[in-house]
């Protein structure tokens, strides 16, 4: 066989494998990803869906989950790709990172009503902290010391154990925060950000399972590159948020 052939044989190979390998992208309900008249849709949602069609990977779903379910899937199925991940040290090796879609920054709040003594972030040890289980903030605050976590499945039971007085505090963007004032009819001029979480605002980006097909990484990372070299990740990430991000069933789905 020429080398040519033997090229055009690879190539061939690679693409079949890739048309082949079913995408499940998977993530939870935030004010960028949520499901609107059935389908799942939101700025992040928008990145992931047009970076896929454009490395050719059309075969895929996109699936709503608790973190903690979405994450589970993401280090233990191969295919599966999540996204709106941060990027930690501790889950450096974890994954095959495709590239970074946004940045946030966390600050703990607390309701107005309810005053707090905190000025550093060891003083905010006395008090209960609302998260949610496998996420960044839960594993910062675990590795700073903190023991009195109250830990929930979705960001909307965390903010409701807040404004119940379940717990003292919460840590969110403020994205997060106005969307879910928004879905709890809470009026957000009744929180009071306390603490920015300088150590623990990172990047979320999309990231597939370590078992996953390095064609499919590879061909993933290559036209996210792209997108966001043309300014087209800025652009679509800097439309505004929904405020209105609906909770979906568990698994709600939509077939591309």
């Amino acid at each position: 066989m020429s080398r040519s052939a033997v090229c055009i044989w690879v190539l061939c190979m690679g693409t079949a494998l890739c048309q082949a390998q079913t995408i499940q992208a998977v993530t939870e309900t935030t004010p960028y990803t949520y499901v609107e008249g059935g389908k799942v849709t939101g700025s992040a949602t928008e990145v992931v869906e047009l970076t896929l069609q454009r490395a050719g990977l059309t075969d895929y779903t996109l699936r709503l989950y608790p973190w903690a379910r979405a994450y589970d899937m993401a280090l233990k199925e191969p295919g599966v790709l999540i996204f709106l991940i941060a990027r930690t040290a501790a889950r450096e090796n974890q994954f095959r990172w495709a590239g970074e879609i946004m940045k946030i920054q966390y600050h703990l709040y607390r309701l107005k009503s309810r005053p707090l003594d905190i000025g550093t972030l060891e003083s905010a040890k006395a008090y209960t902290i609302g998260v949610m289980r496998d996420d960044v903030r839960q594993q910062y605050l675990r590795s700073k010391g903190f023991e009195r976590l109250v830990v929930s499945a979705q960001s909307l039971d965390v903010f409701k154990k807040l404004l119940s007085g379940q717990v003292d505090l919460v840590p969110l963007t403020t994205d997060d925060a106005a969307s879910l004032c928004q879905q709890t009819q809470f009026d957000c001029k009744g929180l009071e950000r306390v603490l920015t979480l300088d150590e623990a605002s990172t990047g979320l980006y999309m990231a597939y399972n370590l078992q996953t097909p390095p064609e499919v990484v590879l061909r993933t990372q290559q036209a996210f590159d792209k997108l966001k070299a043309d300014g087209q990740v800025q652009r679509i990430m800097a439309g505004t948020p929904s405020a209105e991000a609906k909770t979906p069933a568990s698994g709600e789905m939509v077939k591309r």
